[in-house]
């Protein structure tokens, strides 16, 4: 199982809402893929840290790292090739982080 793969399943089995998976290869030096979810609560978004966190370890033997638990708005868990945003909906519609990584329509400037 990939590490993606990994993630996903992980944000599937654990009730993670509105997954987006963005490809960054070529387009990013830091990961090749970002995933962006929704949690219902700050509790869960920061549960669903928790669990990927934990679940990457024991398949990888890999530590990732996690920021922002303290609020649990919007929680990064960087796990290598595959950063993972958690949001709560509200937080999430605020900054809109998938716009800023969708890749642009032919004859469309970029912002």
């Amino acid at each position: 199982m990939s590490l993606l793969d990994l993630v996903l399943n992980s944000l599937e089995t654990n009730k993670a809402e509105d997954i987006v998976t963005l490809d960054l290869k070529g387009r990013s030096s830091v990961a090749d893929h970002m995933v962006v979810a929704s949690g219902r609560s700050s509790r869960q978004v920061v549960s669903l840290a928790e669990k990927i966190a934990e679940q990457v370890r024991e398949a990888t033997g890999e530590l990732s790292k996690i920021e922002g638990k303290a609020n649990g708005d919007w929680v990064l868990v960087d796990c290598g090739h595959v950063i993972v945003h958690l949001f709560r909906p509200e937080v999430r519609e605020f900054y809109q982080l998938e716009k800023l990584w969708q890749p642009v329509a032919e004859g469309e400037e970029e912002a």
